[in-house]
């Protein structure tokens, strides 16, 4: 018999529900978003986050428009906890921001998680305990009482700890951790006993929060689950239930969306979907599609590729270029019909109320995005052959999205002449297109120094006889030099794509750099080449916005 035996496994088993009324709602409006970027992404990380990196993703978390964002688990970890008091003492939490904190249902433990929220102004106290028959048999050992009485005495000890500081607006939060492996009637026994402890009110809830810990049906079983809770649990109208989908079947966010329309009020999640095993719901996703229903998602995703350099940067982990909404390639057309088709689309738009073309659902302009990643070239081959002629003859190793950039000037290029384009003819165009030292701006002399692990740098701009003097801060030369540049520029430059590499083996081998910029929501590309890295790295992203700058010079003319 194969070892790939099914039989092993058995089916779940759906709630009879014949009374269900979920699938006749629509969404209409945005759930309220909680964040767990910084708790439930970080602990599934490689390597966790620094405290910079948290730091980062907190302010982006914070721009995005998140309202409620759990920064950790404070008591488990001195990280965590050090974080918490950071956020609090240094007064970064803004008046409309609630923090949240998660915490086992255990004396010792709650007791340190209040420590660390104290002189916090508003704080959501996530408190849990397993509830789900496997866990309760296999791992704990205990009857259904036994796991009520854990949850109750954790519910106590939170109230106890929440009336010591009553300087602080305390908000409830529990979970029946592994919601879905457990059995629906006993959820609800297991949160009615929490909330008689806790006594919410409709002017002052709790919330309830059904985590599909691990994704164990189809959605619309999970949807199922999540109407016949509601029907049953006491204190509806004092409760907000919340919902902490993964994807395990790859269908955190359906669930996720069918839990809302089966009466969930709020929607834990992570940017760019990063959790345990296969990831958390994907807020970025969720979001996106209810923006393109016509549904305002109350979360700022404009500048897509500010949200997924950080994420990268932050996590270490890239998002794929077919990611929902947010990948390199998820409004980019290579098949000829599909081109044809966005081209004559994109000719009529003007003037229509609502958005209408063909295979692309939404506006790439929305999310910072330009009409230059729908359009490429169909033929793989061409750049490929570009890329290997390069790397073959002159060593230049070209990242994919650069080769995608150059391959319509060379075909252009190709077009014009109607004859053969040979290796020296694709590296002169090369150097005219990524190299050209002329330009609106050349890099003259720089310093960088460092200061409070801040790094800041000064340096010369020449043009003409023209000089100007830049100074930048950042996280590095590179990002300080972005910094100067904005501000000189007076538009937003996110890097959005960086590689490097050495022309040859030799020790004075000179170095080369590859440059994407997204500035004011239009992609440019430079490359810098230089003995040093440095300057490579400064002058590639100079060559990308002199080419901004010549853009704007031509459609001024």
């Amino acid at each position: 018999m194969s070892s790939f035996d099914h039989s092993k496994y058995k089916p779940f088993q759906p709630i009879v529900k014949p009374d269900r009324r979920w699938p006749d709602q629509v969404i209409e409006a945005a759930p309220l978003w909680c964040s767990v970027d910084l708790r439930d992404g970080n602990q599934a990380l490689i390597e966790p986050m620094t405290a910079r990196q948290k730091s980062r993703l907190w302010d982006q978390l914070v721009k995005v428009g998140f309202k409620e964002i759990e920064v950790g688990f404070p008591s488990a970890s001195s990280h965590d906890y050090d974080f918490v008091r950071e956020l609090i003492d240094n007064n970064r939490i803004p008046e409309d921001v609630t923090i949240q904190v998660l915490v086992q249902a255990r004396q010792e433990l709650i007791e340190k998680t209040f420590e660390a929220l104290k002189g916090a102004r508003r704080a959501v106290v996530h408190v849990y305990n397993s509830t789900s028959t496997v866990q309760r048999e296999q791992v704990f050992g205990l009857d259904r009482q036994g796991i009520i009485d854990i949850a109750v005495n954790g519910a106590k000890l939170v109230q106890a700890c929440a009336d010591k500081h009553p300087e602080t607006e305390w908000v409830f939060e529990y979970s029946p951790e592994s919601f879905t492996g457990t059995e629906i009637d006993f959820a609800v026994e297991v949160c009615n006993a929490v909330t008689e402890v806790w006594q919410p009110t409709p002017e002052k809830p709790v919330i309830i929060n059904l985590p599909a810990t691990v994704e164990m049906s189809t959605p619309n079983v999970y949807a199922d689950q999540i109407e016949w809770f509601c029907d049953n649990v006491a204190r509806r109208d004092s409760l907000l239930i919340s919902l902490h989908t993964h994807n395990d079947r790859g269908c955190g966010v359906a669930a996720a969306e069918l839990g809302v329309m089966a009466g969930a009020d709020r929607v834990e999640g992570t940017l760019m979907g990063n959790g345990e095993r296969t990831g958390n719901m994907d807020v970025v996703t969720m979001a996106m599609n209810l923006y393109s229903q016509g549904v305002d998602p109350k979360l700022n995703l404009a500048n897509m590729d500010e949200i997924i350099q950080t994420v990268k940067e932050c996590t270490q982990l890239p998002v794929h270029p077919r990611h929902p909404w947010a990948g390199e390639l998820v409004f980019t057309a290579f098949s000829g019909s599909h081109q044809d088709a966005i081209k004559k689309c994109l000719a009529q738009q003007d003037g229509r109320d609502h958005w209408e073309v063909a295979y692309l659902p939404i506006d790439p302009a929305d999310i910072g995005r330009s009409y230059q990643e729908v359009i490429r070239i169909n033929s793989q081959s061409g750049k490929g052959g570009i890329a290997y002629v390069l790397q073959r003859d002159y060593g230049y190793e070209l990242p994919r999205w650069l080769s995608v950039d150059f391959s319509g000037t060379v075909q252009a290029h190709a077009e014009a002449s109607e004859s053969e384009v040979g290796s020296e003819a694709i590296f002169d165009l090369f150097q005219k297109t990524y190299l050209n030292g002329e330009g609106r701006w050349q890099l003259g002399n720089y310093n960088v120094s460092r200061e409070d692990q801040v790094d800041k740098l000064q340096a010369e701009l020449s043009r003409g006889g023209a000089q100007e003097t830049i100074t930048g801060t950042g996280n590095g030369v590179v990002a300080s030099f972005v910094d100067a540049m904005e501000t000189f520029t007076g538009k937003q430059i996110v890097l959005v794509e960086y590689s490097e590499h050495a022309l040859s083996q030799s020790a004075d081998a000179e170095a080369v750099c590859y440059i994407q910029l997204n500035i004011e929501g239009e992609r440019y590309c430079g490359v810098g080449r230089s003995h040093d890295i440095v300057q490579a790295s400064l002058d590639g992203i100079l060559r990308a916005i002199n080419k901004s700058a010549e853009r704007d010079a031509e459609a001024a003319a």
